[in-house]
């Protein structure tokens, strides 16, 4: 193996990953989320009401929006007020993508959950981050939701998980860190569910191309990551088995 990682792990090896929920007081749900070094605040908020495209439908909704405080980064990055930046807007699309494929709809009734992702501490795998630990979030909302009697039963229907493969020195590793992020020639985003069903893929080549083998390679490394961020989900979500049917 040529590439040596930056902390010792193995190329199919997780960071450390962890949910302290309850981080908030007021939303019904949140969770600060750390995978190594990257810290992502996620809470969700419940309102009355829909979009206007769903008025009347009596289906409900689900958006997500994602942050990257100044902080977060080496170098200080200017909030982003008046006008979200490509990466901002395409980020925050996916996290409501991906949740809402966890999500009925139709059971969830004409509301609005808003999930804010917030990132305090970036080390790469920032969006996978805030996909993970969303769910989390989402699920401890329902939840309160349920124990409040604003919903009979849960809408929560799939469980989602994300993570970053990516190939250096044509090698497959799982989980980027910052540096590996910067050095990989091919960097994807997946997302699945607790079927091993695909709900996103995100990927490119940034210099040279890659082969079919390498690709199979990099989403067996995504599948067998993805299923130990649904066991650390589950463990974080003591009435999963509830929620989820």
């Amino acid at each position: 193996m040529a590439w040596q990682r930056p902390d010792g792990r193995q190329p199919s090896q997780l960071r450390p990953i962890s949910f302290d929920a309850g981080f908030t007081r007021f939303a019904p749900g949140s969770v600060l989320t750390k995978c190594g070094d990257t810290q992502v605040l996620c809470t969700v908020s419940v309102t009355e009401g829909v979009p206007k495209f769903l008025k009347g439908t009596g289906k409900g909704w689900l958006t997500a929006e994602y942050r990257m405080l100044p902080g977060a980064t080496q170098e200080r990055q200017e909030r982003e007020l008046m006008k979200l930046s490509g990466r901002t807007q395409e980020i925050q699309r996916l996290i409501g993508r991906s949740l809402r494929a966890a999500v009925d709809l139709e059971v969830l009734g004409e509301r609005t959950l808003t999930i804010d992702a917030d990132v305090l501490q970036a080390d790469a795998g920032t969006r996978t981050t805030a996909i993970t630990g969303s769910f989390v979030a989402l699920a401890h909302a329902i939840s309160k939701l349920l124990q409040q009697g604003t919903l009979e039963r849960s809408p929560l229907v799939k469980q989602v998980a994300a993570v970053s493969v990516g190939l250096l020195q044509s090698e497959a590793f799982l989980d980027l860190d910052y540096l590996e992020d910067v050095a990989a020639d091919v960097d994807f985003n997946v997302v699945m569910n607790q079927d091993m069903g695909i709900i996103e893929i995100q990927g490119t080549a940034e210099e040279n191309s890659f082969s079919r083998i390498q690709l199979n390679q990099l989403l067996d490394f995504a599948e067998k990551g993805i299923q130990e961020l649904l066991i650390a989900q589950r463990e974080a979500i003591a009435d999963w088995k509830t929620l989820l049917g």
